[in-house]
């Protein structure tokens, strides 16, 4: 069932790879839009902006978790590119007790600081409780999120991207019909689709991982592979902890840009929190993208087929095009329309924020696609470390805007937070991207390449 991506035409291996990556975030982003949706439509605004205040926060430890276990795939597609399965499967080992070990200790972290969070977010008073009650469900739920993207990276770092869709497909149906039982039978609130939301990618975990215990035999771990070895466990902290602070350095500018925004007023935030999670499902194409070139040029980097590396950077970025310009007018033309996924007609003011707040992002909507490909291209090679500069340069420029014009011109300051932050991330990366793909290709035609 696995799939090497070193050998085929590349057009259709990355696009083969890409379709059930972006289905399977289509569906992880139906998570978070159930959540809002229903919440939004049974509870009222209040509740949805008690949902979509800590967004950035759940970026910030969530988005730590994902990145983490993402880099703990790419060692994995390497050694699986050179045919390594004996140590592949040790890296794999290693990785599930960093993700425990990682997870649990989030987990307490988090939980124990979920107030003190709160209100560096300066969240309103009126939506206190309910933003308390929410997120302190969703940190309780990190080992489940944590191990759910690792399984699910291992399998599409041996080029199954399609079994974690279906997984994640029958979870995200699941978490719809317990959002309706637990807020509208239960009424247990925003708590409760929290803790649909946990439940049901806790689900997929247990799924996934018994899918590779029976089916995947080149996962299949035996007594020999049982151990931590230090030279892998520093490969996979080098990839992994890089991945998962750039993820989490985007996180923190945005925590400033939603503080600010809290600041507003309710009805920013709730047009805010429509507007975000419209953004974030539209990014499903790039995300599943990105992820595919990834692990095709991180394949072949192991396999020592170079010249497939600039092939596949090239394909994805010109599919990466293709979407930034189609992705961009719905967000301009049809913004307002989609808000209303979240929100009643009688809530014209915070309606008027989330489209103004995606028209805006439609103008620069072409850049996030480079940045992403190109981001993700930086890792698969190995350049982790050098990658997550670019959320350095993202955060830069969230706090700049935040702190300087956001007092001055408010949520139109807002609007144009993140497109600045794209701007900024992509002058740094796209160079970055371009001489780790001649070095990857130097080593291969010089004979030393080297995995670690």
């Amino acid at each position: 069932m696995s799939n090497a991506m070193t050998e085929g035409n590349p057009w259709k291996l990355i696009l083969k790879f890409t379709l059930p990556l972006f289905l399977g975030n289509l569906f992880q982003q139906a998570y978070n839009v159930a959540d809002a949706a229903i919440v939004g439509q049974t509870l009222g605004a209040d509740a949805l902006a008690a949902v979509g205040a800590t967004g950035s926060v759940q970026f910030l430890i969530l988005g730590f978790c994902i990145g983490a276990a993402n880099g703990f795939a790419i060692p994995v597609a390497s050694l699986f590119g050179a045919r390594k399965e004996d140590e592949m499967r040790r890296n794999v080992y290693t990785g599930g007790v960093l993700t425990a070990i990682i997870s649990i200790a989030l987990m307490i972290t988090t939980a124990l600081l979920a107030h003190v969070i709160l209100h560096a977010l300066q969240i309103p008073a009126e939506i206190y409780d309910n933003t308390y009650w929410y997120i302190f469900v969703i940190f309780l739920g990190i080992p489940c999120t944590f191990f759910y993207n690792f399984f699910s990276s291992i399998l599409r770092a041996i080029g199954d991207s399609k079994t974690p869709f279906l997984f994640l497909a029958f979870s995200s149906v699941l978490n719809i019909g317990l959002d309706f039982f637990c807020i509208l039978v239960l009424k247990w609130g925003v708590a409760g689709a929290a803790i649909a939301t946990i439940f049901s990618q806790g689900l997929s975990a247990v799924l996934c991982y018994a899918l590779i215990r029976r089916k995947f035999v080149i996962l299949r771990l035996r007594k020999e592979d049982k151990v931590i070895e230090k030279e892998a466990v520093l490969k996979l902290l080098n990839m992994g902890v890089p991945m998962g602070l750039q993820f989490s350095i985007t996180a923190i500018g945005c925590m400033v840009m939603q503080s600010g925004n809290n600041a507003l007023g309710t009805v920013y935030v709730s047009g805010f929190a429509a507007g975000t999670k419209i953004n974030n499902f539209m990014q499903c194409p790039y995300d599943a993208l990105a992820t595919a070139v990834c692990t095709f040029c991180s394949q072949n980097y192991g396999g020592g087929k170079g010249e497939r590396i600039q092939q596949g950077l090239k394909i994805g970025l010109l599919l990466a095009v293709c979407w930034g310009v189609l992705g961009g007018l719905i967000l301009i033309f049809f913004g307002r329309r989609m808000c209303m996924i979240f929100m009643s007609a009688d809530n014209a003011e915070a309606l008027n924020a989330g489209a103004q707040y995606l028209r805006c992002v439609g103008y620069f909507w072409i850049l996030l696609g480079f940045l992403n490909v190109t981001r993700l291209t930086t890792q698969g090679l190995g350049w982790s470390r050098r990658a997550v500069f670019s959320g350095a340069f993202e955060l830069g420029a969230r706090v700049l805007v935040t702190l300087v014009f956001v007092p001055r011109y408010g949520y139109t300051a807002i609007c144009f937070a993140d497109q600045m932050a794209w701007v900024a991330a992509v002058i740094y990366i796209v160079p970055t991207c371009m001489k780790a793909m001649r070095h990857a290709q130097a080593e291969i035609a010089s004979g030393q390449l080297t995995l670690s």
